[in-house]
Order: structure tokens, then C-alpha cells, then sequence
């Protein structure tokens, strides 16, 4: 039999927790495939520095940043900053080291982890920037803005009152503490899908618009977000044809710009508000559903339908 290997002592400060060393905790354990305390590996919240000394993994106490020996405190003097000078919190010096390995084990299971540097450091730019603030009290960008509905305030909520049974003694908080990094986990969870998403979006809609033999027609063959990416990459969409799901192939205008409700080429004049045989008499598409009156959105029941009515909309301003 293979002797079973030590389990990794992670470290942190003990009483009150804040969000940066929840977070931090939470990237560890996806980073270090890490599921539970006691099994397979053990959290010690403590100030005992020869209790942190033994630590394998250590931050936001000890008053030592070195990343090659997995020390990650912020609160000694000569403490690291961002290239900005936005000082860092533990979040942000552990994200430095175990962020990308975290996202790619979220990613992991289910593909897409070719997208971990890319979300990785989205991520670190607003979210983790976020918490180095908060934890910090500075912004390079002006006054730190507190809400009840932030991230920090909400990981603050974990913390026993003053007058819990759970607030006293040598675990005090330590309950709470796995409480509120289970929430911090899930959110980076949902977070990242939500980025994976976004660029797998991004990735079709730029190999559709690839394959056009118009340039101004961009056709999918899934229902997805596609304006942003247009946008990003300056195509010159002026129609997309997708399913919907009730299925109808819609035709979705582009808007000269973010947030606009205008459009580059809203549908002909002769189609608002039209429906089914009246719109189908006036476009010449027998399977064409409607125009809003708006003319920003129509839809046919297929997709060469879908398509017939935007080249036709296309050849109708030309």
C-alpha cells in the first residue's frame, strides 16, 4: 500500500474574516482540487506565529509576501501594489499565483478551458480589483463606494454577532467562515459560466460572420447573444437571422451603437406591423411571420424564410 500524503496546511488569520480571505480560500480549494477541511487537506485560522510558520499555504497574516513560498500577506510595509498602485489584498496576490488554475477547474467541467487566461484576467481586472479596494480602502479611481449588496458586505453578513455563542472562543467564526466561502465559490462559479459563455458566443458569432458570403447578413444556427462581439470587432452586421424558441427564425436588426434603440437598417417601411398573409403579400416571403411596427424585429417560420426577408431588406436599400 502507497502511504496516504499529508494533507496541505492552509492558513489564515482567525476572529473576524473579510472577504478577501474567503475568496482567497475558495480560489485555493478550486485551484488545488480541495473539497473539504478535515479530509483532504486542513484550514487553521490562527495568529500563532509558530502555528503559521507550519503553514504549507498562508495569507492575509504573517506579514510576508513571497509567492514561491505561498506566503500572501498584505498588511507588512513594502507590501505589493498593482502596476496602478492599488495596494493588494490577500484575494488579489493568491489570484496572481492560483486564479488562472481555479478557473480552469471551473472550466473543466464542461470544456472551454482554452478561456481560462482570457477570463482569468477579466476577472482580476473588476472583480478581484474590486475586493483589493474594499479590503484596502483606496481606489485609484476615487473613493471606495461601499453597498449593502456588495460582494464584501455580503461575505461580512457570514460573521457571527457580537452576542453569538459562535463569536467567542478559539474556533469562534470558524464555521461561518467555510459558510461563507461556499457562497464566494459559488458565485465565482456562476461568474465564470457567465464569461464562458459570453466568449463562446463571441467565438461562433466571429466564425459565422467568417463563413458570410455577405458580409452585412449574419446568420446562426443557435439563438445567443452576438451584438456585443459585432461591436467589439467592428463587423459590419447590419441583419442577424437566428432561432427562437418557439420556432420561428427571427431577424434582429444592429444598432448603430451600444444601447441604441436605433438601427443601421431598420426593415422596410412597407412591412411594419404587418403579419402573417398581409406580410407575406408585401415582402414576397410566403412563410414570413411579422415586422414590429417599430421595424427592429421580424420573424419566418424558417430560415431561408428569415434569410429571403433580410436580403430582400438589404436589396430594398440598396
Amino acid at each position: 500500500m502507497h502511504p496516504t500524503p499529508p494533507r496541505p496546511l492552509l492558513v489564515t488569520h482567525s476572529g473576524k474574516f473579510h472577504c478577501d480571505e474567503v475568496f482567497a480560500y475558495a480560489v485555493l480549494r478550486l485551484a488545488l482540487g480541495l473539497q473539504k477541511p478535515g479530509e483532504d487537506h486542513t484550514l487553521l485560522r490562527t495568529r500563532k506565529p509558530e502555528l503559521i510558520e507550519n503553514g504549507d499555504i498562508v495569507w492575509d497574516v504573517g506579514s510576508r509576501f513571497d509567492a514561491a513560498a505561498n506566503r500572501f500577506d498584505h498588511h507588512q510595509r513594502g507590501a505589493p501594489l498593482r502596476p496602478d498602485e492599488t495596494p493588494f489584498s490577500s484575494a488579489g496576490l493568491v489570484w496572481q499565483v492560483y486564479g488562472e488554475r481555479a478557473v480552469s477547474a471551473l472550466l473543466e467541467r464542461g470544456g472551454a478551458a482554452h478561456f481560462a487566461p482570457a477570463i482569468a484576467a477579466e476577472l482580476d481586472d473588476g472583480l478581484v480589483r474590486r475586493i483589493d479596494e474594499i479590503d484596502n480602502g483606496v481606489s485609484a479611481n476615487g473613493p471606495v463606494v461601499r453597498d449593502s449588496l456588495n460582494l464584501a458586505a455580503l461575505v461580512s453578513e457570514f460573521n457571527p454577532p457580537w452576542d453569538s455563542p459562535e463569536a467567542n472562543g478559539p474556533t469562534a467564526g470558524d464555521a461561518a467562515f467555510l459558510e461563507a466561502s461556499t457562497m464566494v465559490e459559488a458565485m465565482l462559479a456562476r461568474r465564470v459560466e457567465g464569461l464562458r459563455a459570453r466568449l463562446l458566443a463571441e467565438e461562433k458569432v466571429l466564425a459565422a460572420h467568417a463563413a458570410s458570403e455577405d458580409q452585412r447578413l449574419l446568420v446562426l444556427e443557435t439563438g445567443m447573444p452576438w451584438k456585443n462581439a459585432a461591436f467589439s470587432h467592428e463587423l459590419p452586421v447590419i441583419f442577424c437571422v437566428s432561432p427562437a424558441s418557439n420556432g420561428n427564425w427571427m431577424i434582429d436588426t444592429m444598432p448603430p451603437e451600444p444601447g441604441s434603440f436605433e438601427q443601421r437598417l431598420p426593415l422596410p417601411e412597407a412591412w411594419a406591423g404587418l403579419q402573417a398573409e398581409e406580410l407575406a403579400a408585401a415582402s414576397g416571403v410566403n412563410d414570413a411571420v411579422f415586422v414590429h411596427l417599430r421595424r427592429f424585429v421580424g420573424a419566418a417560420k424558417s430560415r431561408e424564410g428569415a434569410i429571403s426577408m433580410a436580403l430582400k431588406a438589404l436589396a430594398a436599400a440598396s
